[in-house]
């Protein structure tokens, strides 16, 4: 660490306190809910290109990207720019996109999930790159869309834009501390066909609800006997909606299907939780009901599309993985109280970073992800302006923990 002048760092950010945290109140007033994130990301190039970025540009889908450095190893900040609704506005005491400030803390939606993260790495990129912390690396802010389906746009920026980091840090909320994995999850459909009939002579129809009663329930009675993880814990499974179809609602349904969300740990594989879904159908219905893996092949904005399955593994860095050695080292360096590391409950782009492509990645981010996806969306504001910190000096770290 004695290349490092970490008060040089710190005056750094302090001189850009204020338009760190006037940059995250621009953002996350500008909506970019259903992945229509053109606007924001637009605002994010401007300030890139204020900060010196080498280059930026908008990749097919319509992820911003930024790159500064022009090292040998590649790193790469992702943190996703896009946000859930805001469901009834009613529910709001505030405007959800001009947010309000209350005791240091900015309420407002996105502000935790996940555009807290963005003003620490584009400007902590810039600072390390000024004070000579980038050496060795080319570095890339990548601000995607990841509401609509976890690891999307990692996967087309690795194979269809050629893309590829040897080292990722993932943007989502994790109160300050290094995460380094989380379950994965499958999602998948029972669909259940039956024959119209009218409902005064519904002994003449064959009623496509009841073929799936008994899936539902083991489905509520599946839990406690799925596979189990010391640090990322057990697996999970649950019925999320259900569709019919029906001529009316005083006809007999032909056709029903049930949606299911399956949070899978390490040692459960893809084939086995769909199978134990299919297990459920009892013999006499297995021709009529049959449950898949749900695919997405949605447009982006853009008009881009990259079929994906809904398969989102579960994955897990190691302790002793240089990547989380030079993140807790950081932690440390930077002043933030000792902590151990941690994991998420809910999914990530890390799914496909380190699930699918096999690249070490671990999450570092403000805000607590309890927040998330909930009116009270928020993310202290002197924890994005120390995340600018971390941001800053990691590179160097790790550069350091590599040759260790």
């Amino acid at each position: 660490m004695s290349d490092i002048d970490l008060q040089a760092v710190q005056q750094e950010v302090a001189k850009n306190e204020e338009a760190i945290i006037r940059f995250l109140r621009e953002i996350v007033a500008i909506p970019s809910m259903d992945s229509q994130i053109r606007e924001v990301g637009e605002r994010i190039q401007a300030e890139m290109e204020k900060l010196g970025f080498d280059e930026t540009w908008f990749d097919s889908m319509g992820n911003i990207v930024g790159r500064i450095g022009d090292g040998p190893r590649i790193l790469l900040y992702d943190s996703h720019i896009d946000t859930v609704g805001i469901g009834d506005p009613a529910e709001w005491e505030w405007d959800p996109f001009q947010g309000k400030v209350e005791d240091g803390v900015l309420y407002a939606r996105g502000a935790c999930d996940e555009k807290g993260s963005t003003p620490g790495m584009v400007y902590g990129l810039a600072i390390a790159k000024q004070l000579g912390l980038l050496e060795g690396w080319t570095a890339y802010y990548f601000g995607n869309m990841e509401e609509w389906c976890d690891g999307i746009a990692p996967h087309a920026l690795v194979e269809h834009e050629g893309i590829r980091p040897d080292y990722v840090v993932i943007g989502e909320p994790t109160k300050m501390q290094v995460y380094r994995g989380h379950k994965g999850r499958v999602e998948m459909q029972v669909i259940s066909r039956g024959k119209s009939a009218h409902a005064a002579s519904n002994h003449l129809g064959d009623n496509a609800i009841y073929k799936v009663v008994p899936v539902i329930d083991g489905v509520s009675k599946m839990e406690p006997r799925l596979g189990d993880h010391p640090f990322l814990g057990h697996g999970k499974i649950t019925v999320t909606d259900m569709k019919v179809e029906t001529p009316s609602i005083n006809a007999v349904p032909n056709l029903c299907t049930v949606f299911i969300d399956r949070r899978v740990t390490f040692g459960e594989e893809v084939d086995e939780v769909i199978q134990q879904v299919r297990d459920l159908i009892p013999p006499e219905h297995r021709e009529k009901v049959t449950v898949e893996m749900l695919h997405y092949d949605e447009p982006s904005y853009t008009g881009f599309v990259f079929p994906v399955e809904k398969y989102f593994p579960a994955w897990l860095l190691e302790e002793d993985h240089p990547l989380v050695r030079a993140g807790q080292t950081v932690r440390k360096l930077i002043g933030l109280p000792d902590a151990p590391t941690g994991k998420w409950d809910f999914s990530t782009n890390g799914i496909y970073w380190a699930g699918k492509a096999g690249i070490p990645s671990i999450g570092f981010g403000p805000g607590d992800e309890t927040t998330a996806h909930t009116v009270l969306d928020s993310v202290p504001l002197a924890d994005v302006v120390k995340s600018t910190e971390f941001y800053a000096v990691l590179p160097a770290l790790l550069r350091q923990a590599i040759q260790e």
